[in-house]
């Protein structure tokens, strides 16, 4: 059958389930946004957005739609010139984030159209308002997370079902759209991602570690809030000062993917080490910025204790990558990582914002590795189990998007 993927940022999500549908013998093609250079594993047509902008004052609380509708309109004409030209997909897969979606059922009706629901803004009870250091929870953001999620209910709504990741994930959309929604994670691939004694990282100052050294990991795209990364540069002083011989290895850009900047610093990496900076022995703090994969898996191979936080939003793959490296992951015990993890006996949980909390959790992890030896196989079964790319989840995914495919 012919499957279109559409995403801004393609392969993004189907990075692997595009070219398993295509080696199974479908015809896959991907739309993607022009600006797109990221290699793709099918073939790709792109379409030319150009971003208007909003006037906030007219458009108020609507303004998210008009920003995502618009872009949606852009993929529509794209679409409408594909099907002038004679292509009809079967199945549509997309992300329905940025409005991509919203309105391809308009253009080709008879195609079955499968959105890719990763989360739905809420006012209460997900990452609006949790964290009172950067916003005061009030009756405005509860109104204006509802404002943002209108696109996400419409594109549901027009779709003949929804995907997510996680449990979690699914549990932010409305009742009557939640039953829309199969639960599938996008997988990882726990056989390159394995414990192995061979492993070695190089740090930036030539030093080289390899597993069973002191050596504490932080992971996100961004350094930022929303990934906790206050809360753990703040519980760093009392673990350097505790663990003299602790190499600390920090991940991830300095711009923001989730929520503001900061309005005094150029980044959050700088706004948060500032604060701290005087109590850190910084020949043992290692800022990475980003790594290419080949090092992340690596640096995962060595860590003796991994430490992830995130506000009740989307969960990162990289803890369940840690997890599948046999990490001994300290956690935030927000509703992403519960759902993945178990205090005790596959992680240590903390909770996000008790930062005496994380300085005893690391010191201990690092001190005593001996202690957390059957935490960490049970959390590599509990990836092999529940979020194995190739026994699992790619398997159950490729049969979900064949399940909507012409019947025979």
């Amino acid at each position: 059958m012919k499957i279109l993927f559409v995403h801004q940022n393609f392969p993004g999500q189907f990075l692997y389930l595009a070219p398993e549908l295509a080696a199974r013998g479908h015809d896959c093609m991907a739309l993607t946004d022009g600006i797109n250079n990221r290699e793709s594993p099918i073939p790709v047509a792109k379409y030319k957005h150009e971003a208007q902008a909003v006037d906030p004052a007219a458009t108020r609380l609507g303004r998210n739609y008009t920003t995502m509708s618009d872009r949606g309109i852009t993929v529509a004409r794209a679409a409408r010139a594909m099907r002038a030209k004679g292509y009809i997909p079967d199945v549509i897969f997309g992300h329905s984030g940025w409005g991509e979606t919203l309105f391809l059922k308009e253009v080709w009706p008879e195609a079955k159209l499968i959105v890719y629901a990763e989360f739905y803004y809420r006012g209460r009870g997900a990452d609006v308002g949790f964290d009172h250091e950067f916003a005061q929870p009030n009756f405005d953001q509860v109104l204006i997370a509802q404002g943002r999620a209108a696109y996400l209910g419409q594109a549901l709504a027009h779709a003949d079902a929804g995907l997510s990741p996680t449990e979690w994930q699914a549990s932010t959309y409305p009742k009557p759209l939640r039953r829309m929604i199969t639960v599938i994670h996008d997988g990882v691939d726990t056989s390159g991602m394995a414990p192995d004694p061979e492993a070695r990282f190089t740090l930036p100052n030539g030093a080289v570690v390899k597993p069973g050294d002191e050596v504490l990991t932080f992971v996100n795209r961004n350094l930022e809030p929303y990934r906790g990364y206050h809360t753990f540069m703040r519980a760093l002083p009392a673990v350097m000062a505790a663990r003299p011989n602790a190499q600390v290895v920090i991940v991830g850009g300095d711009g923001v993917s989730y929520g503001a900047a900061p309005k005094d610093a150029k980044g959050w990496k700088e706004h948060f080490l500032a604060e701290v900076r005087d109590g850190l022995d910084m020949s043992r703090l290692h800022f990475m910025g980003k790594v290419g994969y080949p090092e992340f898996v690596a640096l995962m191979k060595v860590s003796r204790a991994h430490a992830y936080l995130t506000y009740p939003f989307v969960l990162s793959w990289s803890m369940i990558e840690a997890m599948a490296a046999g990490c001994h992951i300290i956690g935030s015990s927000t509703r992403p990582v519960l759902e993945a993890l178990e205090n005790g006996k596959t992680g240590t949980l903390v909770d996000f914002f008790d930062v005496p909390g994380w300085s005893a959790a690391i010191i201990e992890g690092l001190a005593h590795p001996e202690r957390f030896t059957a935490m960490r196989a049970a959390a590599r079964q509990v990836a092999l189990e529940r979020y194995d790319l190739r026994g699992n989840c790619l398997p159950r995914m490729v049969a979900f998007v064949e399940s909507f495919g012409p019947k025979i």
